[in-house]
């Protein structure tokens, strides 16, 4: 004999039912689910990417520094600070870019094996094209590398 539950309005609904259902309810939201990956693991990895933010700003200030001076002591003192200046909006041009392009997780694997790859070059291409004005994919024929 099977249990009933019972429902809204005292109706109800054998747990034979309810089991013969739930494979057709698990199809429906796994394919939903599917859909909204990329939503999700860009609203999950943001704090994550948020949280970067200093050590990226720190990064690009010493390549900046590094890159500028040419190894020139003084020059690099003096650059210091405006390195600095433009590793700021930098770093939130690339966060944003990054969770908005969905490719939080690739980046982030690329990030964490200390790998410059094909989806952080999209989205330094993204970010510099935003910072210049020019339209997103205009950089994206230019070699980084």
């Amino acid at each position: 004999m099977a249990a009933t539950t019972a429902g809204k309005g005292g109706r109800g609904k054998t747990n034979q039912s309810c089991a013969a259902l739930a494979p057709q309810l698990m199809r429906a939201p796994f394919t939903q689910v599917q859909l909204f990956t990329p939503v999700l693991l860009t609203s999950l990895l943001l704090p994550v990417l948020q949280l970067m933010r200093p050590q990226l700003e720190q990064r690009l200030t010493t390549v900046c520094v590094e890159t500028a001076s040419a190894g020139n002591a003084s020059l690099a003192a003096k650059l210091e600070a405006p390195c600095a200046q433009l590793a700021k909006p930098t770093s939130q041009c690339l966060v944003q870019e990054t969770a908005s392009g969905g490719r939080s997780l690739a980046v982030l694997g690329e990030l964490i094996r200390g790998d410059f790859g094909a989806d952080s070059e999209l989205v330094v291409k993204r970010c510099l094209a935003r910072m210049l004005g020019l339209p997103a994919s205009s950089l994206q024929h230019i070699p980084l590398k």
